[in-house]
């Protein structure tokens, strides 16, 4: 009779099966105590399993493994539990890894330490995971040094010294209303009694409807990075989710530093300013949906056209005071000329107000771009209804099953993406909103 034998068992980091997940929760709920682990974990941080014939083929002595399908299958799952669970566990606060390592791992026990950046240059290095589609991972580290889990990828896109997690990433915050949310934010929750269970973070990205229930969040989940509208504040344990602000944040409209290419600094902007770069604001925000701002121009002498123009594109960010004041800073200046952030909504926007935004009357010229307030949840117009007919007409219509029609659905937004995409374009500029630029080519 063979005698079972006990052994230490290190669960395999790619293996999905039951035994190996359960292990991985368990040690990533076994953090020291310090860091906000579970005491009462600590006793179970390596488990004495038992090896017995069971999962093995007799006479051969091979574990028998699972096949593609079934990896397919758990990944599959582990995505659908992501949404509703937050099924993301992660690893503890140390340093950089690898090529992008720099320096001693960062401490809660320490001041932090801050580096200044920008809510664009948060929201860029956000959308390099995204589109890199990082593998998601507690124990895995990305080629700029930062952990493939939630509190990495945030950790990574404030640019922070090190790898912190759900426990330690407050301490680089500070802590905000949620109405005061602005792209570059976070929603984290993090649960001191079971690390393990249900903390998350996620980054904002913006609000994707005027009633402020949904927004576009950038995260690090099952199987991979991603950006997706997202319930407030999330899946599960909404509640408990609290907002936080980076300390560490430049402001996107004040100081005159030019550190964003081709921002020539604020002191070429304002009262009394004349040069070609007032001209060049002017007529990147007009291509935003400002042109109602300007009865003539733009033109190089700076105007109250410039500052209103300037300041509805700042607030279409959700930024508010001081970086909302009408003069770009280089924040401002980076969305205009890359071609991201939210164009300036139309007059019409809103579920009330006169106009074609408020029933279905002429939406005017079909080459005419009405402004992006048209084409959101909850919106019912005639703009809504001709888009879809000219999106048909383009043969991107295949998310219809029904329609189009004046009431703004999911399937218009599917059908624009499609569109956008077809274009080449990628990321914010494939959103399923239409823009300027997305009516020109499908009216022009």
């Amino acid at each position: 009779m063979t005698v079972p034998a006990f052994e230490e068992y290190v669960p395999a980091v790619d293996c999905t099966c039951a035994g190996c997940v359960a292990q991985r929760r368990t040690a990533a709920s076994a953090l020291p105590v310090r860091y906000g682990g579970h005491p009462a974990a600590h006793g179970a941080r390596r488990a004495l399993v038992l090896a017995t014939a069971a999962g093995v083929v007799l006479g051969s002595g091979v574990a028998e493994a699972a096949g593609p399908t079934g990896d397919r299958a758990a990944e599959a799952a582990g995505a659908a539990r992501a949404d509703r669970e937050g099924d993301s566990p992660q690893g503890g606060p140390g340093p950089l890894r690898g090529a992008g390592a720099a320096g001693p791992p960062s401490s809660t026990t320490t001041t932090p330490k801050l580096r200044k950046t920008s809510r664009a240059d948060i929201i860029k290095r956000a959308k390099k995971w995204v589109s890199a589609e990082v593998p998601y991972s507690m124990v895995k580290y990305w080629s700029d040094g930062y952990r493939q889990d939630c509190s990495g990828f945030v950790s990574m896109a404030w640019n922070l010294p090190g790898n912190e997690w759900t426990g330690s990433l407050a301490a680089f915050g500070t802590r905000i209303a949620r109405a005061d949310l602005q792209p570059g934010d976070i929603l984290l929750f993090h649960n001191p009694a079971d690390p393990s269970k249900g903390s998350h973070v996620t980054i904002f990205g913006g609000w994707t409807d005027s009633t402020h229930t949904h927004y576009t969040a950038y995260e690090q989940t099952k199987p991979h990075t991603r950006k997706k509208t997202t319930p407030m504040a999330y899946w599960s344990n909404s509640g408990s989710y609290v907002a936080y602000r980076y300390k560490g944040l430049s402001s996107g409209s004040a100081g005159s530093g030019s550190s964003v290419p081709g921002f020539p600094g604020t002191g070429k902007f304002g009262p009394g300013a004349s040069n070609k770069y007032v001209t060049q604001l002017g007529r990147m925000l007009v291509d935003r949906g400002g042109r109602r701002f300007y009865e003539v121009g733009p033109g190089p002498g700076w105007g109250d056209a410039d500052r209103r123009a300037t300041r509805a594109f700042q607030k279409a960010q959700g930024w508010k005071g001081e970086e909302a004041d009408g003069i770009p800073g280089p924040d401002t200046w980076q969305l205009l000329a890359a071609g991201t952030g939210r164009d300036i909504p139309g007059t019409g926007s809103g579920s009330g107000g006169g106009g074609t935004g408020a029933g279905h009357g002429d939406p005017g010229p079909d080459s005419k771009f009405p402004g992006r307030g048209y084409f959101r949840p909850g919106q019912s117009n005639g703009h809504v209804e001709r888009l879809g007919k000219q999106l048909v007409k383009k043969g991107f219509g295949k998310h219809y099953t029904s329609g189009p029609g004046p009431r703004w659905t999911e399937a218009d937004r599917r059908n624009v993406e499609a569109f956008q995409r077809a274009q080449g374009w990628r990321g914010g500029a494939a959103d399923g909103y239409p823009g300027p630029e997305t009516w020109r080519r499908l009216f022009g």
